[in-house]
């Protein structure tokens, strides 16, 4: 176990105690366990409260495939990796809040956050909020529509399962990974084999080994995200986006834009009704949400849900597209569920102009020599462009991409005049392969 403080003590300190009618007022707590990628949004979220915030490192040593979090934004960071020792250290600080700051820390949140006695999802589901086998199982339990499936350690099982059923393609995936990690689209049992074989023999982009492959009847139709944030039970949606992808020859699915849909254009109605039922099957009662859908010609059905925030969260993009952000909404959920419940509680948000979300591909490969600044300042320079995330820096090694984690850049845009919008796009699309120089 280490505690190590941070420049963000001292502030927090400050904001932590002040006089109330001559007694000391001490501010809530927030803890954040493993702030990864988009849960590097929480500290200012929760400071915005007024909320003191600790971080949680549940393992020994960062995990470096991940966007690591920035701890010098949290007051102090705990770090064990026995949870009985993390919670004694946490009970200390009396939190108000116990939030995954990514999709590996779901369950040692839910469990953290139940042994506390905060608000939580509690355990008992926690499993099915986790592995993607367990999340499909409890919805056919609950009665809502969903894939077949199949999990094993052997690649000929997977293989004798999908030729049992008849139908191609089938989806082949880890249990327990994240941002398309290791996700095949296979036509046929050659396919079907060679990444069941691939999964089996490789790790998760959380650094954990594959023991099982899991295979799923492949769902046509037109793919979403739903995002939501619950206050113990009442949900509010705060966003629809239509995924726009392409297929790759070696049956990877790469992502492309994230569009926003209105809320009253078709189906995002019948998109919201069926993330409800995922919720109640789920037992989702806190905090953010951010689920897959496929809308099939029998209705939407579930690709994956996750019981943490977004990956592609930038807060000042989405305030400018949506007029709130789920880092945001969340903190606001956990702090102070009342006023969430008054303000958003089983609400639907409003589109307060068009958006996207660019994960620009690349085909590159090397070790990234220079990032043209030039080629930069002119994507950051579009009127449509909020953001500009480049992913790779001098002495990176880059790969073409075939995952989300792959993507060359991540770029945020949104705009009142559609126009415009779409001009600007076209425009990155042009740019985005400048960018690196590569040797």
């Amino acid at each position: 176990m280490s505690v190590s403080e941070t420049p963000a003590s001292q502030a927090a300190t400050s904001q932590a105690t002040g006089a109330v009618d001559g007694a000391e007022a001490v501010a809530t707590v927030a803890v954040v366990v493993d702030g990864y990628s988009a849960g590097n949004f929480y500290p200012a979220a929760f400071t915005a409260l007024g909320a003191r915030v600790i971080h949680a490192q549940t393992t020994a040593e960062l995990i470096p495939t991940m966007l690591a979090p920035d701890l010098t934004a949290y007051e102090q960071n705990l770090v064990s990796t026995d949870e009985t020792e993390l919670a004694g250290l946490l009970r200390a600080h009396a939190p108000a809040a116990v939030v995954p700051g990514q999709e590996s820390a779901v369950r040692a949140a839910d469990r953290l956050s139940e042994a506390l006695g905060v608000k939580s999802n509690g355990t008992a589901l926690s499993v099915a909020r986790r592995d993607k086998y367990e999340m499909i199982e409890a919805l056919r339990r609950a009665g809502v529509r969903c894939a077949d499936q199949f999990k094993s350690d052997d690649a000929s099982l997977i293989v004798k399962w999908a030729e049992d059923q008849g139908r191609w393609p089938v989806v082949v995936k880890p249990l327990d990974s994240a941002g398309s990690d290791a996700v095949f689209v296979c036509q046929d049992a050659a396919e079907t084999r060679t990444a069941a074989e691939s999964v089996l023999a490789g790790r998760t982009i959380f650094g954990n080994a594959n023991t099982e492959a899991l295979v799923q009847s492949y769902l046509k139709g037109t793919e979403y995200i739903v995002d939501t944030v619950s206050a113990d039970g009442h949900q509010y949606v705060c966003g629809v986006w239509e995924y726009e992808k392409t297929l790759l020859p070696t049956g990877r699915n790469i992502y492309n834009r994230d569009i926003l849909v209105a809320p009253d254009a078709d189906p995002v109605p019948a998109l919201i009704t069926y993330v409800t039922e995922v919720l109640a099957a789920l037992d989702v009662r806190w905090g953010p949400t951010h689920a897959e859908v496929i809308v099939t010609d029998e209705g939407p059905v579930l690709v994956e849900i996750a019981t943490r925030l977004n990956g592609n969260l930038n807060p000042a993009f989405q305030d400018l597209c949506l007029g709130h952000n789920q880092a945001g909404l969340s903190a606001l959920a956990y702090i102070r569920p009342a006023e969430f419940v008054e303000r958003y509680g089983d609400g639907v948000y409003r589109k307060l102009q068009s958006a996207y979300t660019y994960n620009a591909p690349t085909v590159l490969d090397g070790v990234v020599s220079a990032v043209d600044q030039e080629t930069v300042a002119a994507i950051d320079a579009l009127p449509s462009t909020v953001v500009t995330a480049v992913k790779y820096r001098p002495g990176s090694r880059i790969r073409p991409t075939n995952d989300l984690m792959t993507a060359a850049l991540r770029i945020y845009l949104t705009s009142p005049d559609d126009t415009l919008l779409d001009a600007d796009y076209e425009r990155a699309r042009a740019l985005k392969d400048a960018v690196y120089q590569v040797n």
